[in-house]
């Protein structure tokens, strides 16, 4: 008999849990939220997954067997320690060891922009619109640029944990510098906060990002234009490189910048520029979970 899929979406300021049946079209058994208080440093943060775990029994009448967890960073092969975590408190610790101590069963971790591109392999936009995809790489455009890789409906991790993460990758020598201590990564050339910072040095108005690409519809906006300009051109180029060494059979763009439909347009032209081939057979999706991806890609790692 196939176990139910227990997931938890540990966030910067809630964790998340979920139960789903172990079927194709999954139904929720049990979903439940506390904040993560990780102001409050590691132990309690990893006292909070225990606390939502023991909920979730409660309220199912269920207990787990395994435990997928969507992190907000990446589990070091090596050292089985966590790194590269915007919730500080959780770098240079045993996650893993530790939750699978205070539970007592396996628990799966994948950083959040793997789980996305796993939910929306196993159960949104990839499984709608091209089922039958082996490869797909799943794409967070926010505050953000991270990605995730999905080979056969697994996550694929790679050596030292990093594939997928093409938001540091050098995209202008000459740009600015991000926290990574690069000049012009992919992250700081057009993520959310990247893009309206540009528009503020070119038009000397601060503005949204979603502001800025209601403008450039409008047509009323030459610099929020410049600026959609700006992000399609250089997204063309960055996800060029992806496609050329991975050539995925689904791309699924998420975050809030993931939204602006130019770049399913001319951002899909300028991929046509850039990559080594006459023609783009790869398919750009729009993600269909929204704000779940995190914890029914979480439930995917024990699927």
């Amino acid at each position: 008999m196939k176990k139910h899929l227990w997931g938890i979406d540990l966030g910067g300021t809630k964790i998340e849990g979920i139960i789903l049946e172990p079927k194709e079209n999954p139904e929720t058994i049990c979903r439940l939220r506390i904040p993560s208080g990780a102001e409050k440093g590691y132990e309690h943060v990893t006292g909070q997954i225990a606390k939502l775990v023991e909920m979730m029994k409660t309220a199912s009448g269920l207990k787990p067997t395994r435990l997928g967890m969507a992190t907000p960073g990446i589990l070091d092969p090596v050292t089985q320690t966590m790194k590269n975590c915007n919730s500080v408190c959780l770098n240079g610790m045993p996650l893993k060891a530790d939750m699978e101590k205070m539970l007592g069963i396996p628990v799966e971790l994948a950083n959040d922009a793997n789980c996305f591109a796993l939910a929306e392999t196993l159960y949104g936009a990839v499984k709608e619109k091209c089922p039958d995809a082996r490869v797909v790489f799943g794409v967070i455009m926010g505050t953000g640029v991270g990605g995730g890789i999905v080979i056969d409906n697994k996550v694929w991790n790679g050596k030292q944990g990093i594939a997928g993460e093409w938001g540091h990758n050098v995209l202008d020598e000459n740009g600015e510098l991000c926290y990574c201590g690069k000049n012009g990564c992919v992250e700081i050339t057009f993520s959310g906060p990247a893009l309206e910072m540009y528009y503020t040095k070119i038009s000397g108005q601060k503005l949204t990002m979603k502001e800025i690409a209601e403008l450039h519809s409008s047509g009323k906006d030459v610099y929020a234009t410049e600026t959609i300009n700006r992000l399609t051109n250089m997204f063309g180029k960055a996800i060029s490189t992806v496609v050329n060494i991975l050539d995925p059979d689904a791309i699924v763009l998420g975050g809030g910048v993931g939204n602006i439909d130019a770049l399913y347009t001319e951002g899909l032209k300028e991929l046509k520029k850039h990559i080594f081939n006459n023609r783009v057979e790869t398919v750009l999706l729009k993600p269909k979970l929204g704000d779940s991806a995190g914890v029914f890609g979480a439930a995917g790692l024990v699927a």
